[in-house]
């Protein structure tokens, strides 16, 4: 009965995450697999499956977080040479 619990607030978390990027779900998914399996051999499955999924929700948010950081930068430097003329031509 307890890891019938653990398992729907794990389904319910993942399922929150939908509005989140990709690499929080993929990252809660991958994390829940992984806990799990680790949490079956250590004898509660329901519980690994459910410290996997919070780990891995939060490395995915923290990559994406990363990534959009360096669009965000790239898109910058982009757009402040294009406001630069150019080099002369000799």
């Amino acid at each position: 009965m307890n890891q019938k619990i653990v398992v729907l607030i794990l389904i319910i978390c993942i399922s929150s995450l939908s509005g989140c990027g990709a690499r929080a779900t993929g990252g809660a998914l991958m994390g829940a697999a992984g806990g799990a399996i680790i949490g079956a051999i250590a004898g509660d499955a329901g519980m690994g499956a459910a410290i996997g999924a919070g780990v891995g929700a939060g490395s995915g948010y923290l990559s994406e977080q990363q990534e959009r950081s360096e669009a965000a930068a790239y898109q910058q430097g982009y757009q402040r040479g294009m406001q630069q003329p150019p080099p002369p031509r000799y």
